[in-house]
C-alpha cells in the first residue's frame, strides 16, 4: 500500500467518529486505531495475513453500547452505505436537497456522503415523506449510520 493511500486512510479515521479501520489487500494488512489522549492514532502493516487482535477490552465495549440504546426513532431509516462525511446540500450555499416534510420517490437525492475525495449522492430506498434528518451536515458518519427517517 503506497504511503499517500495510507495518510488518506489515517486522516479519514482520525476526521470520523469510527475508532478502527482494518484492510486487507495483496500486499499486506492494514489496521487504523483512533486511540484516546496522547496517541490519537495508531497504524500496523503486516505483510502476511494474521488474526486480529481483539478490539477493546470486554469492559470497555459496554460503555460506547448505552448511547445506542436510546429510543429508536420509527419509520424506514435510511442508512450510510459508507464511512465519510455527511453534507444535506450539493454546496455550501445551495438548498438541502430535503428537509423535514419533504415529499421524496425511490431514487430521489436525499444527500451527499464524501469518501476519500469522491462526493457519493445516496437515494432514498423506499417513497414517503421525511420525518426526520439525523444527519449533521459536515459531521462524519459511519456505515450502517441511519441519516433519514421516511414514513
Amino acid at each position: 500500500m503506497d504511503l499517500r493511500k495510507l495518510k488518506t486512510l489515517i486522516d479519514l479515521v482520525s476526521e470520523s467518529n469510527i475508532s478502527e479501520l482494518e484492510i486487507t489487500e495483496t500486499e499486506g494488512k492494514v489496521r487504523i486505531v483512533k486511540g484516546g489522549g496522547a496517541a490519537p492514532v495508531q497504524y500496523v502493516q503486516t505483510l502476511a495475513p494474521q488474526a486480529a487482535a481483539p478490539a477493546a477490552a470486554p469492559g470497555a465495549a459496554a460503555a460506547p453500547a448505552a448511547p445506542v440504546a436510546e429510543a429508536a426513532p420509527t419509520g424506514h431509516a435510511v442508512k450510510s452505505p459508507m464511512v465519510g462525511t455527511f453534507y444535506r446540500s450539493s454546496s455550501p450555499g445551495a438548498a438541502a436537497f430535503v428537509e423535514i416534510g419533504s415529499k421524496v420517490n425511490e431514487g430521489d437525492t436525499l444527500c451527499i456522503i464524501e469518501a476519500m475525495k469522491i462526493l457519493n449522492e445516496i437515494e432514498a430506498d423506499k417513497s414517503g415523506t421525511v420525518t426526520q434528518i439525523l444527519g449533521e451536515n459536515g459531521q462524519a458518519v459511519e456505515y450502517g449510520q441511519p441519516l433519514f427517517i421516511i414514513e
